[in-house]
C-alpha cells in the first residue's frame, strides 16, 4: 500500500517530467501541428503502450533486483541524476530548442502513427530511467508487495502522463503559435524547465537508499 510520503513525490516528479521537453513531447506536438490533433491522439496511444511495457517489465522484476543490490541501485540513481542534469543542460544552452519549434513530418496512416508512438516511447531514455532509477526509490518493501507498488507507481505516472500529452496534443497548433508569436516565452519555458531538472536531479542525487 503506498504512503502520501511515496506517492505525492512520485507524482510530482512524474509530472515534472512529462513537463520537460524530450522525444515524447517533440513528436507529438509535431505529429498534431502537422497532420491534425486526432493524429496526434492516435500516436500518444502508441505513446502509452510504450510506458505500459516500462512498467510491467519493472514491476516483473528489475525493481526487486534494483532493491536487492545496493551498488547497481546506487549507479542508476547516479546515473538517473547526471541524465536529468543533462536534460536541463539541453533545455538551457544557446543553441537548444523548445518541443513547440515544430519539426515538419510527412503525413502517416492511423497504424503508423501508433507503431511511431509506441517506438518513440520504447527509445526514450527518459521513460527508462523514470522507470529503471526513479520509481525504485519510491519503493518501500515494508510497506507491502514491491510488484504491487510497482504496479501503483507505474499507473500513477502513465496516467499523469497520458492526460498531460492528451492536452498538449489536442492544442498543440494553438501553443506553438502562441510561443512562436513570443520568443520571450520561449525561453522563460525553458529555464523553468530546466530549472525543475536540475531540481529533481539534485534531490535524486543527495537521497540515500531507502
Amino acid at each position: 500500500m503506498l504512503e502520501t510520503s511515496q506517492f505525492l513525490p512520485f507524482a510530482a516528479i512524474a509530472l515534472g517530467l512529462v513537463l520537460t521537453p524530450g522525444p515524447n513531447m517533440i513528436y507529438l506536438v509535431s505529429r498534431s501541428v502537422c497532420q491534425g490533433p486526432k493524429a496526434g491522439m492516435i500516436s500518444l496511444g502508441g505513446v502509452a503502450l510504450g510506458f505500459v511495457f516500462y512498467m510491467l517489465f519493472a514491476a516483473l522484476g528489475i525493481t526487486a533486483l534494483l532493491m536487492a543490490i545496493p551498488f547497481a541501485y546506487d549507479s542508476l540513481r547516479f546515473a538517473g541524476a547526471l541524465y536529468l542534469l543533462y536534460l536541463a543542460w539541453q533545455a538551457v544552452r544557446r543553441d537548444g530548442s523548445s518541443p513547440f519549434q515544430v519539426r515538419r513530418l510527412s503525413r502517416d496512416s492511423t497504424p503508423r502513427l501508433f507503431a511511431m508512438g509506441l517506438l518513440t516511447s520504447i527509445l526514450n531514455p527518459k521513460v527508462a530511467i523514470l522507470y529503471l532509477s526513479l520509481l525504485p526509490q519510491f519503493i518501500i518493501p515494508a510497506h507491502g508487495h514491491i510488484f504491487s507498488q510497482s504496479l501503483m507507481l507505474g499507473l500513477t505516472q502513465i496516467i499523469i502522463s497520458v492526460s498531460v500529452n492528451a492536452l498538449i496534443a489536442w492544442s498543440a497548433a494553438s501553443i506553438a503559435a502562441f510561443f512562436g508569436a513570443r520568443p520571450l516565452w520561449l525561453t522563460l519555458q525553458r529555464w523553468i524547465m530546466a530549472s525543475v531538472l536540475a531540481g529533481l536531479a539534485l534531490r535524486m542525487a543527495a537521497e540515500g537508499r531507502r
